[in-house]
C-alpha cells in the first residue's frame, strides 16, 4: 500500500512539473534563465519529467519499470542540483520536494520488485 501511495504523489508531482514544462509557463522559464540555460530545452525537460512520470505508473504493472523510471528521475533531479550549484543558487527548496519524491519512489520500487 505504501508503495503505491509513494509512487502515485511521486508520478503527480512529476507529471506536474512536466505539464508546466510543455506549456511553457513562466516559472520553468525563470528556472531556466536563472540556470542559464536555454528555453529550447524546455520541451525535452518537460517530455524527460512526463516520461519519468508514465514510467512510475507504468511500474505499478511492471516493477522492472517503476524501478528505472524512478532511478532516471533521481538523476535527472541530481542534474538539476548541479544546475542550481553552477550558477550559484541556494534556492533548493523546490528541487528538495521533487528529489525526495523521485528517492523515495526509487527506494520503494526497489522495495517492491
Amino acid at each position: 500500500m505504501v508503495h503505491v501511495a509513494v509512487t502515485v504523489v511521486a508520478a503527480l508531482f512529476t507529471a506536474i512539473a512536466a505539464v508546466t514544462y510543455l506549456i511553457g509557463h513562466d516559472y520553468p522559464k525563470a528556472q531556466l534563465d536563472m540556470k542559464r540555460l536555454p528555453h529550447s530545452w524546455m520541451p525535452v525537460l518537460g517530455a524527460l519529467l512526463g516520461a519519468g512520470a508514465l514510467g512510475l505508473l507504468a511500474g505499478l504493472v511492471v516493477p522492472l519499470l517503476g524501478v528505472l523510471a524512478a532511478a532516471g528521475l533521481v538523476l535527472y533531479f541530481a542534474g538539476a542540483l548541479v544546475a542550481h550549484l553552477r550558477v550559484g543558487s541556494r534556492k533548493l527548496t523546490g528541487w528538495a520536494v521533487f528529489s525526495v519524491t523521485a528517492v523515495a519512489a526509487l527506494v520503494v520500487a526497489v522495495g517492491h520488485y
